[in-house]
């Protein structure tokens, strides 16, 4: 077959077979098809889409392009959780303490972050000493020891996916539906998972700014998962104002902490237990939905996942010490406060500006290869919904150098917005897909 007669199919909406999918895949990831033919595709594709079989078949073909992990051996359901991104998300290092404090098994290979999103390894390697760079049979091990372990995805995991995305990054395919659900299933089936909960984010602060195409991104995943025998239910949350209070990766540990502790912001600790919850009914720990929400609250509220998360920091070389004492990890030198310049209620919080000022500051990368800053980022002071008087503080930044704190400043400033009446109560979970 002939690549340039797949992408001309491909660019007039035809469906192509399996193999055909598989050719492609495999002859980039091999070097045989060159950048300037397989953009050409990836292009075609953003504008054609792909069909369930093309799905199906470019997943699993990204799947195969490297080593899978074998987690057979270790008893229990292996139940991921996924999100897809968002300003202050922090849900994975509270709903993986809980879910595995239940017994589920919680295998988390995480990303770092880019852009104005953070990254869960990010905010894990702010704790001193913390390593995400386990190898596979430490990872093996300790998931069968504490039934928790978290680590960076290896170069030898769906290599193809990482190659496809490297392209589709400076080709302006990334918003491609098929394409980043092939990219996020491939590499969490790859894990060795049974069953898997993603947070599909919607709103300013998310990727996907309409719920119409959350709602698409998450039943293709969903279906993706259902085709090759995994369990996968999705929900799609509110991203329109930052979850919790703390966006930035030290300052999300600490917030992590607290909400382990049971003194976390609302929303945080509704999304993160509502989560666990779904965690432990895939994972078989609880008959129904409704007894593993039981479960979730109780295994917060008692200590267990305080006590796990703990144990899964020592294990990974972190000091678990800086969990209780916030001095022993990355601290800014620097605060600014950002006051209101009028009265009124907070009618939105423009999260995408402040992860953007928080990345600006140092918090956030915008190439995989930057350093970041772990000390640095943004505190609310309120939410949507709260009155606020003039000169009341909105927030507070918290930086280590002077250098753009200025312009961070004003972008924070304009994100809040101030109304005289106050707005109407958003809801947090929007909908299930399953």
């Amino acid at each position: 077959m002939r690549t340039v007669d797949l992408i001309l199919r491909k660019r007039g909406g035809e469906e192509l077979a399996p193999e055909e999918i598989q050719y492609l895949v495999d002859g980039y990831t091999s070097g045989e098809i060159p950048d300037y033919q397989m953009a050409s595709f990836l292009m075609a594709t953003f504008f054609s889409g792909m069909t369930d079989r093309e799905l199906s078949a470019c997943t699993d073909t990204m799947i195969r392009s490297g080593e899978t992990i074998d987690l057979s051996d270790i008893p229990g359901f292996k139940v991921d959780k996924h999100s897809t991104g968002g300003v202050g998300d922090k849900t994975s290092l509270i709903c993986a303490p809980i879910a595995a404090a239940a017994g589920v098994v919680v295998p988390m290979m995480s990303g770092r972050g880019l852009g104005h999103t953070g990254g869960t390894l990010d905010k894990l390697e702010s704790i001193p000493g913390f390593r995400t760079d386990l190898t596979i049979d430490e990872f093996r091990r300790q998931l069968a020891d504490l039934g928790l372990a978290f680590i960076g995805q290896s170069d030898d995991v769906a290599p193809a996916d990482k190659r496809l995305y490297a392209l589709r990054d400076v080709t302006g395919t990334v918003e491609s539906i098929p394409l980043i659900a092939s990219s996020i299933m491939s590499k969490k089936i790859a894990e060795g998972i049974d069953a898997l909960v993603l947070d599909v984010k919607v709103g300013y602060g998310a990727f996907m700014k309409k719920q119409v195409d959350a709602r698409r991104l998450a039943a293709a995943m969903v279906g993706i998962g259902r085709r090759l025998d995994k369990k996968v239910v999705a929900l799609i949350t509110d991203m329109n104002q930052p979850l919790g209070y703390a966006i930035g990766n030290a300052l999300e540990v600490m917030e992590v902490s607290q909400t382990l502790q049971k003194a976390g912001p609302a929303d945080l600790t509704r999304l993160s237990l509502e989560l666990a919850a779904r965690m432990i009914h895939l994972g078989k720990k609880a008959a129904t939905l409704d007894e593993a929400r039981k479960i979730a609250e109780d295994k917060l509220m008692d200590g267990s996942a305080y006590r796990k998360f703990k144990q899964v920091v020592a294990a990974q070389g972190g000091n678990p010490k800086a969990l209780d004492n916030f001095e022993l990890l990355p601290n800014a030198t620097g605060m600014r406060e950002i006051m209101s310049p009028r009265g009124g209620y907070v009618s939105a919080i423009m999260a995408e500006d402040i992860g953007r000022a928080s990345q600006m500051m140092g918090a956030g990368r915008n190439s995989k290869e930057e350093g970041i800053d772990p000390a640095v980022g943004v505190i609310l002071e309120v939410k949507v919904g709260e009155k606020i008087d003039v000169g009341a503080v909105l927030c507070r930044l918290y930086y280590t150098g002077e250098e753009n704190v200025d312009e961070a400043a004003d972008l924070v400033e304009d994100a809040f917005r101030i109304s005289g009446n106050r707005p109407e109560e958003r809801e947090l979970i929007l909908e299930v897909v399953s």
